[in-house]
């Protein structure tokens, strides 16, 4: 499909207005530039927190017990940093479909976002050049299988850091604060995470947090595909990437959508007809950047770009790009969750 019938697609849409359009023109141009994880490099053009102090926080071999504690900052090279090196270009899985995080502007086609900004400060203080990256477009279901395959060297993708994934990528310290919370239609009488759930049909997406937590505690909603996992599998309601839960709700397909307060809010600025339902999310969750499972060089490194982009405050790197593009979502944010690391 051409660029001008994607934009034809979204003149053409109907229901809920042009935000509805633009949404299912995002996920029908997500379908056409997605990278096959199997071929080539290829080239893609209570919220409130605060500074803390930084923790040492011993390490347990036999138990998970502070995921988001991670390893000392350090400006060592490695053998993943070399790599990055040889090859000139930092590689990076990104989300193209979340609106202020990662995403693609229509005006531009230049990718944009919180993440966004984040992976090119690693790129300027690895390469020495902001532009130094080959971004990889890659759904939520396939961040760990892109560091497993190394077809990627980072996934920065707004993903939560918890000692399940700790057992199959490793993760940088915590660069932002989330949680889990509903997202629905403004007129639904859907309250929250809670009994007003019972029979109504909920989407989340494929290896999310969301759909463990629903795991745990669904108050009666539907949220399994009958045949998930198989060919059969319709992904109505557990999808490969978030952003196809807001079509989906936004088709009347399904009642409300469980994900990141985060992620929800750009959503619902997207779409004027949804909102985020209850107080507060029902979770705390810390999102982290993934990297290959014993790239330890590179995650220290990582470590050591976040030491530098929280500081300074507010006029901190960090608070720049939350300024710029989430606050007004996420009002009352003071700065990033303080660091913790391992004491050995």
């Amino acid at each position: 499909m051409t660029r001008a019938k994607v934009w034809a697609a979204r003149r053409g849409l109907r229901g809920w207005g042009g935000v509805t359009g633009m949404a299912v023109a995002c996920a029908v141009t997500a379908s056409l530039t997605l990278l096959p994880l199997a071929h080539g490099d290829g080239t893609f053009g209570g919220q409130t927190t605060g500074q803390g102090v930084t923790s040492a926080v011993p390490a347990k071999a036999e138990a998970c017990t502070d995921p988001e504690a991670s390893l000392l900052p350090s400006t060592a090279d490695g053998p993943a940093i070399e790599k990055i090196r040889a090859r000139g270009k930092l590689i990076a899985g990104v989300d193209q479909n979340s609106f202020r995080w990662g995403y693609r502007d229509p005006e531009s086609d230049a990718l944009e976002g919180f993440d966004i900004d984040l992976v090119r400060a690693i790129a300027k203080d690895i390469l020495g050049d902001p532009d130094a990256v080959i971004f990889r477009a890659i759904p939520t279901n396939q961040r760990i299988t892109a560091l497993e395959h190394d077809k990627v060297d980072v996934v920065v993708r707004t993903m939560t850091i918890n000692c399940k994934r700790l057992e199959q990528v490793s993760f940088s310290t915590a660069y932002f604060q989330a949680g889990q919370q509903v997202l629905a239609p403004k007129e639904s009488r859907i309250t929250g995470y809670d009994k007003s759930l019972a029979g109504k049909r909920v989407c989340t997406a494929e290896g999310s947090t969301a759909f463990e937590a629903l795991e745990k505690q669904s108050y009666g909603a539907v949220f399994e595909d009958e045949h998930d996992g198989t060919e059969r599998d319709r992904d109505q309601l557990t999808v490969p990437n978030q952003l196809d839960c807001l079509v989906r709700l936004q088709l009347g397909e399904v009642d409300a959508v469980v994900t990141d307060n985060a992620l929800a809010a750009g959503q619902a600025a997207q779409d004027p007809a949804v909102e985020l339902k209850g107080d507060k999310p029902f979770t705390t969750e810390y999102y982290g950047v993934a990297a290959k499972l014993g790239a330890d060089d590179l995650v220290a490194r990582v470590n050591q770009v976040l030491v530098d982009y929280r500081r300074g405050g507010a006029d901190s790197p960090w608070m720049r790009s939350y300024q710029n593009w989430l606050a007004a979502g996420l009002p009352g944010i003071k700065g990033p969750p303080a660091p913790k690391y391992r004491s050995n």
